[in-house]
């Protein structure tokens, strides 16, 4: 049965990432900029930007140039860059761990944040920890990355020197760029967790939990958090490619390393096969979150069946 399911939703995921990659293919070339004007500048000769396009392949018919980009992906070959002519895998690699230790930082950040938050609002529902609790997830969600990112920088890089501005020197840089995206996750997943909280906060297992003389805090962790979790799983395996996407914007204000930096750098060099694999491993990633939390749903709860 789960290998069944597995094989049906790895060919969906062959399906998605085709349309993906050639949607972004199409797009790319469609908009406004030529590369070769970009590497030559605007008083380079017409034959030396003929010569130069012809070298790269970019005179060629479109559909021939996706043709070799998708025999390229069957291959595992995700080409070369345009200016640096460094294979594209190998910048990837270079530039992958500084998003993977931003993202698993701002996870980090979002779940140590969410849960205290979502489980003190369900508890004192309408108290006074409630309504701070909610207007602080309500300030979280409302302000952009684009905005929380400045204004972190401006209080406590600025301001009070507490940590660095931008770029990548040690834990300390780490920490605001975590923290913008993890604010945002930790509103949504506060929010989540507390509705999911007074639901099950009212089931007939809990006040049974109670009266056989459990501790509070038992009873919340051991009975009430596990069976709120499920819900909760599916929105932070739908917020994770939300993650990744805020991470194109993050790591640009605060210059972290990353794939989303490398992403933008090679939008504004119209650099085609690097963008291209950036916007398809990120949409990799997407898909098999997923996957993941699928089958970890099924784990937390038994009574569900992986269905196609």
């Amino acid at each position: 049965m789960f290998l069944n399911y597995l094989i049906k939703r790895l060919i969906s995921a062959v399906f998605v990432l085709f349309g993906i990659s050639t949607l972004v293919f199409l797009l790319i070339h469609l908009v406004p900029g030529d590369p070769i004007e970009v590497m030559l500048g605007e008083t380079a000769r017409p034959a030396d930007r003929e010569a130069l396009r012809h070298a790269l392949g970019l005179d060629l018919p479109i559909f021939q140039q996706w043709w070799e980009y998708l025999k390229g992906i069957a291959r595992f070959d995700l080409g070369e860059s345009l200016h640096s002519k460094q294979a594209v895998s190998q910048l990837l690699l270079e530039r992958l761990p500084a998003t993977v230790i931003l993202s698993v930082a701002s996870l980090f950040i979002a779940i140590v944040m969410a849960l205290p938050l979502g489980i003190l609002a369900a508890v004192y529902k309408d108290s006074i920890w409630d309504r701070l609790a909610m207007v602080s997830a309500m300030f979280g969600v409302s302000v952009p990355n684009f905005v929380m990112g400045p204004l972190l920088i401006l209080v406590f890089a600025l301001w009070l020197g507490w940590v660095p501005v931008s770029g990548k020197e040690g834990l300390s840089s780490l920490i605001l760029p975590a923290l913008t995206l993890g604010s945002a996750l930790a509103a949504i997943l506060s929010r989540m967790i507390r509705a999911s909280m007074l639901e099950v906060l009212q089931e007939d297992y809990i006040r049974a939990a109670r009266a056989r003389g459990l501790s509070e805090f038992r009873v919340l962790v051991l009975h009430a958090l596990r069976n709120a979790a499920l819900p909760v799983i599916t929105i932070l395996g739908m917020q994770l490619g939300a993650l990744l996407a805020g991470a194109v914007i993050t790591e640009t204000i605060f210059s972290w390393p990353g794939i989303g930096q490398l992403m933008i750098d090679s939008i504004q060099k119209r650099d085609y096969p690097v963008v291209q694999a950036c916007v398809l491993l990120i949409s990799f990633t997407y898909v098999l979150v997923n996957l993941m939390t699928d089958v970890t749903y099924t784990s937390l709860d038994p009574r569900l069946k992986l269905e196609s």
